[in-house]
C-alpha cells in the first residue's frame, strides 16, 4: 500500500485525531491514502464514525502495540 501522507497523533485524545486528519484529507487529492496513528482507544470507533459522514473509505485499521492505525482514502 502507497500511503501519500502520515499523520502521528500519539497521547492526543478525541477530538483531535479527527480534526487532523480532516485537516489533512482537504490539503490531499482524491484518491490518495492518508496513514493516522493513534493512542487514544476510542479512535477506532471514532474514524468509522467520520468516514461514513464524510465519504472517504475507511481502507484499514489495525492495533499495533498501544497504537491505533487507520488508513483513509480521500474522496
Amino acid at each position: 500500500m502507497n500511503i501519500d501522507k502520515e499523520l502521528d497523533t500519539r497521547g492526543l485524545n478525541c477530538p483531535l485525531p479527527i480534526l487532523k486528519a480532516k485537516k489533512a484529507l482537504a490539503e490531499m487529492l482524491s484518491g490518495q491514502l492518508l496513514r493516522v496513528v493513534s493512542t487514544d482507544s476510542g479512535s477506532s470507533r471514532d474514524f468509522q464514525a467520520f468516514a461514513k459522514q464524510t465519504g472517504n473509505e475507511l481502507v484499514e485499521q489495525q492495533v499495533t502495540g498501544s497504537d491505533f492505525i487507520h488508513i483513509l482514502k480521500r474522496r
